[in-house]
């Protein structure tokens, strides 16, 4: 491996603290949970979740924390996703794809509204 200068050094500790502060919780109120067990992952989650991430930071929002859980217990309905918000509380998506991710953005995440045609009862 070649070495690097200490100017590469310094572009890329930017570069990965940058990476590093998106994982933070600290000021950010709303929470989105991607569901990646198996039968989500081959369901799509894959895709829905980066679809998610490339969608806030398109709209420049850096207040919503994204992360990953393993299996919801409902198979059924994979690709899950759920949304916690201060207003609207914890809301769960079923059969979302990136389409559909990208409308739980826009609608719900900004727009402050739940998308019904997917939302579903998670059995606890």
């Amino acid at each position: 491996m070649a070495k690097l200068s200490l100017e590469e050094l310094r572009s890329l500790r930017g570069s990965e603290s940058e990476r590093l502060k998106k994982r933070s919780i600290h000021g950010r109120d709303t929470h989105v949970v991607v569901c990646m067990g198996t039968c989500g992952i081959q369901a799509g989650a894959k895709i829905v979740l980066n679809a998610i991430v490339d969608e806030l930071e398109a709209k420049g929002l850096d207040n919503v924390i994204v992360t990953q859980t393993g299996c919801a217990g409902s198979c059924k309905d994979e690709p899950i996703v759920a949304v916690h918000t201060p207003t609207l509380g914890s809301v769960a998506y079923g059969h979302v794809d990136a389409k559909v991710a990208k409308s739980i953005v826009d609608e719900h995440i900004i727009g402050g509204k739940i998308l019904e045609s997917h939302k579903i009862d998670l059995e606890v």
